[in-house]
């Protein structure tokens, strides 16, 4: 199964290897307007105000909060055969118009479309009919409507590769967020028929994990019912997180079974997951200012978090938690992604992380859904292997591993029911080991046990399959004969005293012979069923041991 789920990942990541879009793209000199206030769109598209224009500095000209203008002077020519754009990377909240002067005429350049980005990011593609030239600047009208992202960025491109760039990245979140919510609705409807909690817990922690990808990659503001969440995009993917890391938590201290291995470690993430949900109801701060001391505090506990996880992890599997080893590959994966996209984007912007965001990331994502989802199931199949286990040593005897007298009585009540529904008989065989006491005085209890022991096998060797044998009591067994009549159940209690008799149990000095006596008792003959069939054939063990033991005895009606 693991070189199965190697190849598929393997498959799966050259499926969705990113496309290279060559541009050729020049550098812009930025400078903004030294001016406070609005200005006429024609005075400064037609050059007018150019001597009040000084080099660019995003902070500087967001610290009035009002509208400002860039001029855009492209270091070189840019004509390429297909249609140019001019790509402006910013916040959903900056409000742009585009202006260009041409033959003494200020017109304003279109806007083909937008792309969304990642944590609020937005990608506002201007039309470029001509081009660019170094001999003509662009205008650039920006107007700052509440608060967003505030990375800005400019490059010029084509509209082909534009769309198909933004197409292939819409796509790529769509397929992890797709494959991410069936994982989680398999784990629901699997939860609904098994109700574990485990199952629930990996549904709700993968449904989450694909929201945050879908909130945080800016593709579910263009989906239906999730675009209704726009106005307060920058509490999506900050709460979703939050949430999810609470749910992970849960999680952990389950499949890790914590409870058992680390008992203070079980704990610690109940702790921890309150803490998590304090920190989804603190994004709230962000309305009064506090939005940067939330979010520092949250980074250190995620960092906390995740590198606590795999600690605990790591310990629990050295524990023989063999699902916290499954846990421990996927999450080392996806926190191995999310570190590396993470620093990435400390030292460059969103394009230059391009494919840690779309591909390295969603990837691992999925990744991790699978290999965890394979934790689960190797999971719940030990604690179904483990209670089968314990469902069987409460039915069986500890000695001889046949069943004991409350699962025998338990089977031969239900073998009556079907008996009497089908209109058959029932028969069932009482066997008592001959001079039992007398073994255990003479040899000891070991030998006596063995014995018990050593009379399975000749037994069972003369039943079929539907047959049933247990350990009534003390040296009593009961053999029950589904579909059997007397006639039938003679010859097969004769053979079973033939084989009984020919067992030696050595070891314990000087070989024991061993003999048995035989009861049987039938509903045809008898007409009665169920305990009462066990009470007839103890009384016919006790005629074959009147008679001289080492015999079978049939029930008579009375």
């Amino acid at each position: 199964m693991r070189h199965l789920l190697a190849v598929w990942l393997l498959c799966l990541a050259a499926g969705l290897s990113p496309t290279v879009f060559a541009d050729s793209v020049p550098e812009f000199q930025l400078q903004m307007l030294d001016a406070a206030g609005d200005r006429s769109a024609d005075d400064v598209a037609r050059g007018a105000l150019d001597s009040h224009f000084k080099p660019f500095d995003y902070r500087e000209a967001r610290k009035g909060g009002g509208v400002f203008w860039l001029k855009l002077v492209p270091a070189s020519d840019y004509a390429p055969d297909a249609v140019a754009t001019l790509n402006i990377h910013k916040g959903r909240h900056l409000h742009l118009r585009l202006l260009s002067e041409r033959d003494g005429k200020v017109s304003s350049l279109p806007q083909a479309t937008s792309l969304p980005g990642f944590r609020g990011a937005h990608e506002a593609v201007f039309i470029l009919p001509d081009g660019l030239s170094r001999q003509r600047a662009l205008y650039l009208r920006v107007d700052p409507q509440g608060r967003g992202s505030e990375g800005f960025h400019i490059t010029a491109s084509t509209l082909d590769a534009t769309l198909a760039r933004g197409a292939e990245h819409a796509r790529m979140i769509a397929i992890t967020f797709g494959g991410l919510m069936a994982m989680a609705l398999a784990g629901f409807l699997i939860w609904f028929v098994l109700s574990d909690k485990l199952l629930a817990l990996y549904a709700s922690l993968f449904s989450l994990q694909a929201l945050y990808m879908a909130f945080l990659s800016g593709q579910a503001f263009e989906w239906p019912g999730l675009s209704l969440l726009l106005p307060v995009q920058s509490y999506t993917w900050n709460v979703t997180a939050a949430v999810s890391g609470a749910v992970a938590c849960l999680f952990v201290r389950e499949i890790a079974d914590l409870k058992r291995f680390l008992p203070r470690a079980y704990t610690a993430f109940g702790w921890l997951a309150g803490t998590f949900f304090v920190l989804a109801f603190a994004n709230l701060a962000q309305l009064i200012g506090l939005g940067g001391i939330v979010a520092a505090i949250g980074n250190l506990v995620f960092l906390f978090a995740a590198v606590f996880t795999l600690v605990v992890a790591f310990l629990a599997w050295r524990r023989s938690s063999r699902a916290a080893g499954w846990f421990l590959v996927a999450w080392g994966l996806l926190e191995a992604f999310t570190i590396a996209t993470s620093i990435r984007l400390l030292v460059t912007d969103p394009e230059g992380a391009e494919w840690l965001l779309y591909y390295g990331l969603p990837l691992s994502m999925v990744a991790a859904a699978v290999l965890i989802a394979l934790g689960v199931a190797d999971k719940l199949r030990e604690q179904r292997l483990a209670l089968s286990d314990a469902e069987r040593r409460a039915q069986t005897d500890p000695l001889t591993g046949v069943l004991n007298r409350r699962s025998l009585v338990e089977r031969l009540d239900a073998a009556c029911l079907r008996a009497q529904a089908r209109g058959l008989p029932i028969a069932l065989l009482f066997i008592d080991l001959d001079h039992f006491k007398q073994i255990n005085d003479s040899y000891g209890h070991l030998a006596g046990d063995a014995c018990l022991r050593a009379i399975i096998a000749p037994i069972q060797a003369e039943l079929r399959q539907s047959d049933v044998v247990g350990r009534y009591g003390g040296e009593e067994f009961v053999v029950i004969l589904s579909s059997a009549d007397a006639s039938a159940a003679e010859p097969i209690a004769e053979r079973i005293r033939k084989r009984v008799s020919e067992v030696r149990v050595e070891g314990y000095g000087e070989p024991v012979k061993l003999t048995c006596s035989i009861g049987i008792a039938t509903s045809d003959m008898l007409g009665v069923w169920g305990e009462h069939l066990i009470a007839h054939a103890d009384t016919a063990v006790y005629a074959a041991k009147r008679f001289g033991r080492n015999r079978v005895q049939v029930a008579l009606a009375a």
